[in-house]
Order: structure tokens, then sequence, then C-alpha cells
């Protein structure tokens, strides 16, 4: 039976194992796919328009956010970041699943979109706010004054921990991870994303009534 795909948001401050874990999730299921974002800065050294982003102009993007083209967008210093909506509604519609690793901000947008009933929504906490030092240093990517300004930002990500359908604390990699795969696994078989469902409960009751 057919069924529709998630928006499946991780979201998480930085450190806490979001990246690492839909990584993991991608490796479980190859048919779960990173929506790619639009973007107006240019393109990095190796990077694929199409394929790490959608590298546009300025009036292009604000012209898909005036006609409604964007699931979430936001400035970030002096470029726009945001999610195609018609990419992500095929996708849905076809049965597979999206995968979008953003802050709470741009989940949210995504929860109050027209595509709000595809949402799945899962917050990453880490165990303690000294491990979460420990693994933002431990990267070995970052001078002490970013990792600094990653900790003041944390604080405020933390906070919207409520928003969000589920939440999981990062103390173990291995068991989170099994705990995402069981989420997934059962928001797959949610009612509303079987749009065949009526069918056949109406053809099993038809079935029932010839039996008399």
């Amino acid at each position: 039976m057919a069924r529709r795909g998630l928006l499946i948001i991780l979201s998480s401050p930085s450190g806490a194992g979001k990246s690492t874990l839909a990584k993991r999730l991608m490796v479980w299921d190859e048919t779960l796919r990173f929506s790619v974002s639009s973007t107006t800065r240019a393109p990095r050294e190796g990077e694929v328009d199409g394929k790490d982003y959608f590298f546009v102009t300025v009036e292009d993007f604000q012209r898909q956010v005036a006609d409604q083209g964007m699931l979430e967008h936001a400035r970030v210093f002096e470029n726009y970041y945001g999610s195609p909506i018609a990419p992500v509604q095929t996708a849905v519609e076809a049965g597979r699943d999206v995968l979008f690793d953003i802050d709470w901000q741009g989940a949210q947008q995504i929860s109050n979109s027209v595509m709000r009933d595809n949402v799945l929504s899962i917050f990453i906490l880490p165990p303690s706010i000294p491990e979460l030092r420990r693994r933002l240093e431990g990267r070995g990517q970052d001078s002490a004054e970013v990792i600094e300004k990653r900790m003041q930002k944390s604080w405020d990500e933390i906070s919207h921990w409520d928003g969000y359908d589920y939440v999981l604390v990062n103390d173990d990699l291995d068991a989170t991870e099994e705990k995402l795969k069981t989420i997934i696994s059962a928001e797959r078989m949610r009612r509303a994303q079987q749009p065949d469902l009526l069918t056949t409960v109406r053809r099993l009751q038809d079935e029932f009534e010839d039996r008399a």
C-alpha cells in the first residue's frame, strides 16, 4: 500500500550529534534524501549546483519567497538560504522521505507550512553542557572564539526543545540512532501517511457485506 513521504526535521545545538545521526540514517535507508537548499552565496570550491545547493540570484530567491515557493527561508549575514517546496512536494507524493538538518526557526516555518501534516520533527539534546563543549573542542575544527560563540548560541537553541514532536538525549550515539529508526518507522505508518487506507477499509467492508 502506497504511503506519503515524511519531512523529517532534525535540530540540535552544534555538537549534539545531529549531523552524524543524519548520516547514519541515510546509510540505514538509502531512499532518504537531504533537502537541497537554495542560497544566494557564491559556490565554494568543489560544490555542485543542484547537489550541494541550488545557487540562485537574490532576485530569483526573493521571487520564490514572494510566490510561496519556499518551505522556510532566512538571511544569514549577507546571504539568503531556503528550502524550495517543489522538489519536496514531488518526493512526498512519491512516498519518499526528505531529511532536513535545520535550526528551530526553520523547523517552525516548515511546521506551520502547507506541508505541516507530513512533518516529523525531532530535537537532539546533549547529555550535559560540559559534554557539549568537549565534543566541540574534540572536533578540532574551530577556534576557541568560534567554540565560545557556539556555546553561547546553544542555550537559545535548547530553549525551543518543546516545539518538536520528539526530543532525544544523545548520551549514546548507537542507542540514539536506534531510537530514531524506531520513531521514523512508526511515523511512516501513521494513518495520515497512508492515502490508500480508506479504500482498503471500504473494500473490506464490502467483502464483509457480501458474506451476508
